[in-house]
């Protein structure tokens, strides 16, 4: 049933929440930005048609605080609210909450994100459906013992990881029963910590794989894809660049993997953005499901780039009960897109997170340039949140004129004021296996700890 809204609430902050009033605006909606004491000089919060301040800076007192959204949305008189990526964007609790206090939730439903944010139960859904799975365990391991086990039947090295939750937390590689052990303790103390539930299972450890993820929308009757994204290049499970389409894929294996993420969203029914991530294996092009995202995602952009779609006021239309009015036939895929994510954080320290005031900040332009950030000159990064500055997302026709725009954008990018990843980008664009496409999930990793000239880029 159609459920039209009027104002939204912005139950995030940083650029996804200036991207959100943005679609809003476009959409004819009202934005209210909940936002912390924190982030009071935020672009966000000069741009939303309301701004209501929902408690300190730290996430528990705000952004994570459920009970102070909710109050905002009442305060405010907004009747839907949008949970971004992050914070509480994959919390079915938040969800029903939402929902329970008569608003719309734009997003999945809340039993929807349940299920797909147990990674045990998303893979149960995916053999379901008929979608491949990596040889691993059907239920949480509660014992060392029942791991050991499990390892030796699928064989090293393996992957221990969280039930609840992702972004690499709760998830660690073991090679032998010794390190399965000491890695199982470390893992569900992780788990336990940032999701709540310590409970972890183990799948077999595949190396040199890509990480490949396709974007699917759906109405909850009828659901298509807009292609997949490559996701490979990544920092502890953290991604760093992700383009599309996915020019390791075969046409036939480009084809199959759309398929088997229709295929899954279908089946239980999907409603608004979502993203079904897989690993492939780039020699045999055989691939595993891996997760769901039932969110937006950072990396959004690249698609938008590739098919003209917007993203999130699709999310707005679905939510408000209107049906997809694309048909799969409809989706034009076109070009090569990168998307580069520029952090408050220095390379050659290992990634430090930094924060502080931007003395000058300047972004690049011209044809076939976007850039999502919520960061001007004079801003002060609080050191609260996650360190994501802005995204640099480049469309060319092909690669390699996507990878020449590239390096010509961040040739006119400049931030001052604290170290940032500028630096690695450059140096990356300048690494001969990342411009001949032969990058793999662990390659910054492994680079860490050769001679290889890669050496130098942490």
């Amino acid at each position: 049933m159609p459920r039209p809204f009027r104002k939204v609430l912005v139950a995030n902050r940083g650029e996804i929440a200036l991207r959100i009033i943005r679609a809003c605006r476009e959409a004819g909606l009202q934005s209210v930005q909940a936002y912390s004491e924190a982030d009071q000089e935020t672009r966000a919060v000069r741009m939303a048609d309301q701004a209501v301040c929902i408690g300190g800076p730290k996430p528990a007192d705000s952004y994570l605080n459920a009970a102070a959204l909710l109050e905002a949305a009442r305060r405010t008189g907004a009747d839907a609210v949008h949970p971004g990526y992050g914070f509480l964007s994959e919390n079915a609790d938040f969800a029903e909450q939402v929902e329970q206090a008569g608003l719309v939730y734009i997003g999945p439903q809340a039993q929807v994100i349940r299920t797909m944010g147990d990674k045990i139960a998303a893979r149960r859904c995916a053999e379901a459906a008929g979608v491949p799975v990596i040889q691993g365990s059907a239920a949480a391991v509660a014992s060392v013992e029942q791991a050991v086990a499990m390892a030796h039947r699928v064989g090293y090295p393996v992957l221990i990881k969280a039930a609840a939750g992702g972004g690499g937390r709760g998830m660690r590689v073991a090679h032998d029963d010794a390190e399965l052990a000491e890695s199982m303790e470390r893992a569900v103390a992780e788990a336990q910590a940032s999701f709540g539930s310590g409970e972890v299972y183990i799948e077999k450890f595949l190396e040199r794989v890509r990480h490949i993820e396709v974007q699917v929308v759906g109405d909850g009757q009828r659901v298509i894809h807009l292609g997949e994204r490559d996701c490979s290049l990544q920092r502890r499970h953290q991604k760093l660049v992700e383009e599309a389409p996915a020019a390791i894929l075969s046409p036939a294996t480009q084809a199959r993997i759309r398929a088997a993420a229709t295929k899954l969203a279908e089946s239980i029914h999907y409603r608004s953005a979502g993203t079904v991530e897989f690993i492939v294996d780039p020699v045999t092009q055989a691939f595993y499901f891996i997760e769901m995202n039932t969110r937006i995602q950072v990396e959004h952009p690249v698609t938008e780039l590739l098919t003209g779609l917007d993203l999130v006021k699709l999310q707005l239309s679905i939510a408000a009960g209107r049906p997809l009015d694309l048909r799969q036939e409809d989706v034009d895929l076109r070009g090569h897109a990168i998307e580069l994510r520029i952090n408050a954080e220095d390379p050659d320290k290992g990634f430090l997170p930094r924060s502080g005031r931007i003395v000058e900040f300047e972004m690049p332009a011209g044809p076939g340039v976007r850039v999502d950030t919520h960061a001007y000159a004079g801003y002060c990064l609080p050191a609260h949140y996650d360190s994501l500055l802005a995204k640099l997302v480049v469309w060319g026709q092909d690669r390699e004129e996507a990878l020449a725009r590239m390096g010509r954008a961040l040739s006119e990018a400049r931030i001052e004021g604290f170290a940032t990843t500028l630096s690695f980008h450059r140096r990356l664009l300048e690494e001969p296996a990342f411009l001949n496409n032969e990058v793999h999930t662990r390659f910054i990793k492994e680079h860490m700890y050769s001679k290889h000239p890669m050496q130098r880029l942490l």
